[in-house]
């Protein structure tokens, strides 16, 4: 594997599938009620089965997505001179958006919105609104778009894959051919595969479904027949029969709240490092997710929390999953925020200041690492390599620091930390604060140096 493919686990700039070519900030005082979609059907005739039952139920949660991009042509004309520039000309793509927020931040793939340059989405009641692309997850295919409405928008339930049956049943909606919130069902036909289309793009764990799936399906929803979100749907199989794959919700889970987080959108932290947590009392019981607090950033506002902490509320949101803990700070600005959490059986009620980036990431790096960093200019990365896409400078190398003993030093350029991107000092604290940190430390570290890449090992300092 390359280097740049090693760094790009973390890119947020970053294919293609399913869905052929397929926000501004909606800032207020308190988050608009959010209105979950119930999971469990009720039947109330023979034709009114689960499956009808859910899919009226959770399709206000599921958006159309119609978008524009730019490319070159290439008409056939022998006139054409050899050297002249094909002419541009717009095609149009599609694909499908599940709401994770009620102030309308909508996941879809990342390769339904790369590079596009018209982005609009169309909601259950015909409704058309523009959109802006918010948050991209080259890596795992994912991305993060914004509408603004007047009135809040529905979730869905969100389950688990981890326990799906081979033969379950599953139910898709999606943009299908830009034909509006098609239902298509289907059965799990395995549940963990390992996707490679072609060298460049792969994916590992997939939900395979027998589904029928289309181009403008990508970035929409596969559910259970208890109307619980399972899978993003992502790809199909080019010529097979009802061979099509999603990501599993466990994943997009992860790295949507990654996306919406406060210190991205924001540029704030709070300090807290969580892990979701899920479970199935029996097989016919709905899925109970639950989130707790696995560790704090040093020097972070979140000193009170313990690790094992339950937290079921963060200001106005009810949390069960990490993207509700973002959810709860988001748009929130440098102030306190109320964290209620479950410790030892008894509720706590903690209060959250948010901390703006720019005050505290730097003492974080220095402590830890022994350097002070600053943005590289692109140019300079992309002259030793044209596919690295940035990297930080190391201004400042204090002697024996655990830089030092990795042999850094001041001019060294950091591109990479073990299979992540070293772009913004985000991603720096990316890696100290991960929670795997101790089964890859010292970490496989790249930079720059006399115009050459170069590796050596970094040990953090705790």
């Amino acid at each position: 594997m390359s280097l740049v493919m090693r760094l790009r686990h973390r890119a947020v700039l970053a294919v293609g599938l399913t869905g052929g070519l397929a926000g501004g900030y909606f800032a207020s005082a308190q988050i608009p009620p959010t209105t979950v979609l119930a999971a469990e059907p009720t039947l109330t005739s023979k034709r009114r089965d689960a499956l009808v039952d859910i899919v009226g139920r959770v399709k206000g949660a599921v958006v159309n997505i119609h978008s524009e991009r730019t490319i070159a042509a290439t008409p056939d004309d022998p006139f054409r001179a050899v050297n002249a520039p094909f002419p541009m000309q717009r095609v149009n793509g599609m694909g499908t958006g599940i709401v994770l927020d009620p102030r309308g931040y909508v996941v879809t793939n990342f390769h339904v919105v790369d590079d596009i340059q018209v982005l609009k989405v169309r909601l259950v009641d015909g409704k058309q609104v523009t959109a802006k692309v918010v948050a991209l997850d080259k890596k795992a295919d994912l991305a993060l778009i914004k509408i603004d409405l007047p009135s809040s928008l529905p979730l869905v339930p969100l389950g688990t894959a981890t326990d799906l049956f081979e033969a379950e049943q599953v139910i898709a909606i999606g943009n299908a051919f830009g034909y509006e919130h098609t239902v298509s069902v289907g059965h799990v036909a395995y549940k963990s595969r390992d996707v490679s289309l072609n060298k460049e793009i792969s994916y590992q764990g997939l939900i395979q479904t027998t589904a029928p799936i289309n181009p403008g399906n990508s970035g929409g929803p596969l559910f259970n027949k208890k109307g619980e979100l399972v899978g993003v749907n992502v790809a199909i199989r080019a010529g097979a029969q009802n061979i099509a794959f999603a990501i599993p919700v466990d994943t997009m889970i992860e790295r949507a709240a990654d996306m919406l987080s406060v210190r991205k959108r924001n540029g704030v932290r709070h300090g807290l490092i969580v892990k979701d947590n899920v479970e199935r009392a029996a097989e016919e019981s709905a899925a109970r997710r639950w989130v707790t607090v696995e560790a704090t950033e040093p020097g972070s506002p979140a000193a009170a929390f313990q690790a094992g902490d339950v937290i079921e509320r963060v200001g106005d949101v009810l949390v069960s999953t990490t993207i509700d803990v973002e959810r709860g700070f988001l748009d929130k600005g440098v102030t306190a925020v109320t964290v209620i959490v479950r410790r030892s059986g008894d509720r706590k009620t903690l209060d959250v200041t948010l901390q703006p980036l720019d005050k505290t990431t730097g003492d974080v790096v220095q402590r830890r690492l022994g350097i002070k960093l600053s943005p590289a200019a692109r140019e300079m990365v992309s002259r030793t390599d044209s596919q690295l896409r940035g990297g930080m400078s190391i201004v400042e190398a204090s002697a024996g620091s655990p830089a030092a003993k990795a042999g850094l030093q001041r001019g060294d350029i950091l591109v990479g930390f073990h299979q992540w991107e070293a772009i913004t000092i985000d991603n720096v604290l990316y890696m100290l604060n991960h929670k795997d940190l101790a089964t890859f430390s010292p970490v496989k570290t790249f930079y720059i140096r006399d115009g050459k890449v170069r590796e050596t090992t970094l040990a953090p300092a705790e």
